[in-house]
C-alpha cells in the first residue's frame, strides 16, 4: 500500500510512453484530448496508425525503472528477440496480455497485422476526401424570368478512379461555381460537373488541373455492410475547418425515402453524427473501404443520432450508367400501384394457390410501358424469377427481406425483366422493358429554369414540388391547395408531355380589372380546348384570331378578355415590370 502511495507522488516520465495515442491528423487528436465523447473516433480500428517510437523509449531498462513490470507472453518475447524489432504504439486502448498457453500472444499479433493492414489503406483514403465550395443562383419559381439572390455552400466529396469525385447532388444543385480543396492545400480547383443523379442524390465531378491529383490515392469501395458493421464518416461538417471523422454502426439496411430526388432505394442508417457538410463525404469500413456516402439525417424530437447512408450498390448503379451511357438517366420503376395480398379471403376470390404468394397490381400508370401488357388486379407473383411475398418483400440477405422495388432498381433504363402475373386464374410472364417513371407534378426541374407564359398581365406556369415549395415554404403539403396536392399524390399522367398549368399571379393593369384575385388556380380549357400543357396554351393563344380570350379555370372561374386589347396590352406590362419576355424561351423554340 505504501508502494502505491509513493507511485502516486512520483513525478511521471518526460519520455513518451510506448502506448501513447497516435493519430492519423493532428486536429483529430487535438479533439479528443478536449473532449471525451471523440474517443470512439480515436480508438475505432479504422483510424489505427503505426508510428515508430523515439529511440530512447524502446530501452528495457527504461520500462522497469518505476512502476508495476508489463506482462509480456512467452511467444511474444522470443519474437520480439528474435525479430529485434522496436515496441510499436498504436491508437487503441492500452490493454494487458496475459501469458495463457496456445496462442494467446499469437492472437494480439494477429489483431496487430491487420490493423496493420487497415492503416494502410485508410490513412491514404483520408487523403482523398475532398471540401466542396459550391456557388448557387436558384431559379425564382414564383418569378420565373428571374433567378434568386446568389449563395454559397461547403460540403464533402472523395476522389475516385478515373480522376474523378463524388459528391451529393444536393451539394452542387443550381450551380454556377464549383471549386474543391484537398486536405492540407490551401488551394482551391476550379471542377466540371459532369452528371447530376438527382434521384438518387449523387453527382459526379472532375477537374483539369493535374496538380489536383497528385499525391492523391482514389478510394476504393467495399460490399455492403452487415447489420452492426463498424462504419466511419468522414468530411468536412459545420463546427471547424478542418476534417472530421465520426463513427458508429450500420443500424438498419432498408428501402429508403431520398428526400432530394423523393425516390425510394436501398439505403443504410447509421449512428454516427452526420451533420450540415458532411454531405458527399465517404463512409469508410473497418478496411478502410468506402460502403456508402452520407447524405440525410434524421432531426425529430423523438429520434437521436439517425444519419443515412447511400450503399454502394446505388453508387456503382450511378457510375456504370454513366460509363455506359455518357449521361445519367436514372433508376428505372414499375409504373404500377399494387396492393398486399395478406388476407386468405382475398387470396382465395382471386384464385391464388395454396404455394402462390404475390401483389395485386392496383393500377397502372398510361405513359409507362407496362401499360400496354399489365391489367389492373393482375397479381404479379414474380421479378425476373424471384418470387415475391405477399407483403411485397423479396429474400434480400440471410435473415433479411426487402421491398422487390429493389430488384427494379438494380435494372438500368431500356433493360427488360420477366414478369410472371397471375390473371383469372391462369398464370402468364412477361417481358417488359423498363423506363424511368415520370409524374404529372414532377418532383424537380433537373437544373432547368422553369417555364412561363404571360398574356394581359396573367402569369401562366407549370406546377413542380420546387413550385409548390416557392410558393408556400416548407409546409407546402398542409398549405397548398387541396386540389392540386390531391394531383401530387394521387393523379397519374394521361400522356407522356401533359403538364398542370395553373394562372400563378395577376400582374395588376387596367385590362384585368376584376381578375387580380386569382392565385394558383388551374387552367381547365381555351376556348372550348382542352389545356394539355403551357407551350399548347401559348401557341392557341398567340395564334386566336376570335373576339374573345376564354380561360375555363378550376372552381367554375372563367377569365374572358378581348383578343386585340390584351395583346396590345401585354407589353406594357412587361415594360411596367421589368420583365424581358412574354414566354420563356423554351416555348419559343
Amino acid at each position: 500500500m505504501a508502494g502505491e502511495n509513493k507511485r502516486k507522488r512520483g513525478r511521471k516520465s518526460k519520455c513518451r510512453s510506448p502506448e501513447a495515442v497516435e493519430t492519423p491528423s493532428s486536429a483529430t487528436a487535438a479533439a479528443a484530448s478536449a473532449s471525451p465523447a471523440i474517443d470512439d473516433v480515436v480508438f475505432s480500428v479504422s483510424n489505427v496508425e503505426l508510428i515508430n517510437p523515439p529511440a530512447n523509449s524502446s530501452s528495457p531498462s527504461h520500462h522497469r525503472r518505476r512502476g508495476r513490470p508489463r506482462k509480456v507472453s512467452k511467444h511474444a518475447e522470443k519474437q520480439s528477440k528474435l525479430e529485434k524489432s522496436e515496441t510499436l504504439k498504436v491508437s487503441s486502448p492500452p490493454r494487458r496480455v496475459a501469458d495463457k498457453p496456445n496462442g494467446s500472444a499469437s492472437l494480439v499479433a494477429s489483431e496487430a497485422a491487420i490493423s496493420n493492414s487497415a492503416v494502410a489503406r485508410v490513412v491514404p483514403a483520408m487523403d482523398a476526401v475532398v471540401k466542396v465550395f459550391c456557388t448557387h443562383t436558384e431559379p425564382n419559381f414564383s418569378l420565373p424570368w428571374q433567378r434568386k439572390r446568389q449563395f454559397s455552400s461547403s460540403s464533402s466529396g472523395f476522389v475516385i478512379k478515373g480522376r474523378r469525385v463524388l459528391t451529393n447532388a444536393h451539394s452542387v444543385e443550381h450551380y454556377t461555381q464549383v471549386k474543391l480543396k484537398k486536405r492540407g492545400s490551401d488551394t482551391k480547383y476550379l471542377a466540371t460537373v459532369l452528371a447530376i443523379g438527382t434521384e438518387c442524390d449523387i453527382a459526379l465531378l472532375t477537374v483539369e488541373d493535374d496538380e489536383f491529383w497528385e499525391g492523391v490515392s482514389p478510394v476504393e469501395f467495399g460490399n455492403l455492410p452487415a447489420l452492426q458493421d463498424a462504419v466511419t464518416v468522414v468530411g468536412y461538417p459545420i463546427g471547424g475547418d478542418t476534417i472530421s471523422v465520426t463513427s458508429g454502426v450500420v443500424s438498419r439496411i432498408e428501402i429508403l425515402s431520398y428526400v432530394h430526388g423523393s425516390t425510394e432505394l436501398l439505403g443504410l442508417q447509421i449512428d454516427a453524427a452526420i451533420n450540415s457538410g458532411n454531405s458527399g463525404g465517404p463512409a469508410f469500413n473497418d478496411k478502410g473501404n468506402c460502403v456508402g456516402i452520407a447524405f440525410q439525417s434524421l432531426k425529430h424530437e423523438d429520434a437521436e443520432n439517425i444519419g443515412y447512408v447511400i450503399p454502394t450498390p446505388v453508387i456503382m448503379h450511378f457510375i456504370q450508367d454513366y460509363e455506359k451511357n455518357g449521361a445519367y438517366t436514372g433508376f428505372p420503376i414499375l409504373g404500377v400501384e399494387w396492393q398486399k395480398m395478406e388476407n386468405p379471403d382475398l387470396r382465395l376470390s382471386v384464385g391464388m394457390k395454396s404455394d402462390q404468394k404475390g401483389v395485386r397490381i392496383r393500377r397502372i400508370d398510361p405513359t409507362s410501358p407496362e401499360s400496354k401488357v399489365l391489367k389492373p388486379s393482375d397479381i404479379i407473383l414474380s421479378f425476373d424469377g424471384v418470387n415475391i411475398a405477399n407483403d411485397g418483400t423479396v429474400p434480400f440477405r440471410h435473415g433479411e427481406r426487402i421491398g422487390f422495388s429493389y430488384l427494379v432498381s438494380q435494372k438500368y433504363t431500356g433493360d427488360s425483366s420477366a414478369i410472371k402475373v397471375l390473371r383469372n386464374c391462369e398464370t402468364h410472364t412477361f417481358n417488359i422493358k423498363l423506363a424511368s417513371h415520370k409524374r404529372l407534378i414532377p418532383a424537380h426541374n433537373k437544373g432547368r429554369p422553369p417555364s412561363y407564359y404571360i398574356i394581359a398581365g396573367f402569369v401562366f406556369t407549370t406546377v413542380s414540388v420546387p413550385y409548390l415549395r416557392s410558393e408556400y415554404g416548407k409546409d407546402y403539403e398542409y398549405e397548398a391547395p387541396v386540389k392540386l396536392l390531391d394531383k401530387l399524390l394521387h393523379e397519374l399522367p394521361q400522356s407522356p408531355d401533359e403538364q398542370i398549368v395553373v394562372v400563378s399571379q395577376v400582374l395588376v393593369a387596367d385590362i384585368n380589372i376584376g381578375y387580380e384575385d386569382i392565385v394558383n388556380t388551374q387552367v381547365l380549357a381555351f376556348n372550348g380546348l382542352p389545356v394539355k400543357n403551357l407551350k399548347g396554351l401559348a401557341n392557341m393563344v398567340e395564334n386566336c384570331n376570335d373576339e374573345f380570350l376564354k380561360f375555363d379555370l378550376e372552381y367554375q372561374q372563367v377569365v374572358v378578355l378581348q383578343t386585340n386589347t390584351a395583346k396590345a396590352a401585354t407589353l406594357g406590362i412587361l415594360t411596367t415590370h421589368c420583365i424581358p419576355s412574354a414566354m420563356s424561351d423554351d416555348l419559343k423554340a
